[in-house]
């Protein structure tokens, strides 16, 4: 099953893109907290992370090397509403998979479900090295 992880700190955002992508058929969770984001990639329960650009007070540029250190194969799509270049820099140096902007017009909204789709597609069919020895561990505890 697909699963999208949605962790945005605007309740409406979040939930508008909620309905958009369950038209596509994806399983859905939604993060309420910080901690939720990184138990879900420590337990690779998404593989695809739809994050706003800040969470929790937190920055996403803070909360994406943490991500990516929990999951590494986890596909981060950021949504924000602005694309200045020195912050694209900085979160693609971080390893996301692509900035989209928040989905407002139609043409945005299309921009979105194909990212979050090609996202899907590229996603390692084989988890990481990390992610097997974390399931062998939790499979242990």
């Amino acid at each position: 099953m697909r699963t999208l992880l949605i962790a945005d700190q605007d309740n409406a955002s979040r939930e508008e893109m909620r309905k958009l992508m369950a038209e596509e058929g994806y399983q859905i969770r939604m993060a309420n907290s910080v901690v939720e984001v990184l138990r879900d990639a420590l337990k690779n329960q998404a593989q695809v992370l739809l994050l706003g650009m800040e969470f929790e007070n937190m920055l996403a540029v803070e909360l994406i090397p943490l991500v990516k250190k929990c999951s590494k194969d986890l596909m981060i799509i950021l949504v924000s509403d602005e694309d200045s270049l020195p912050l694209l820099r900085k979160v693609r140096g971080e390893g996301i998979f692509y900035h989209a902007l928040r989905p407002v017009t139609a043409e945005d909204k299309e921009e979105l479900r194909l990212a979050v789709r090609c996202a899907f597609e590229k996603y390692p069919q084989v988890p990481s090295t990390q992610s097997q020895r974390l399931q062998r561990l939790e499979a242990m505890a």
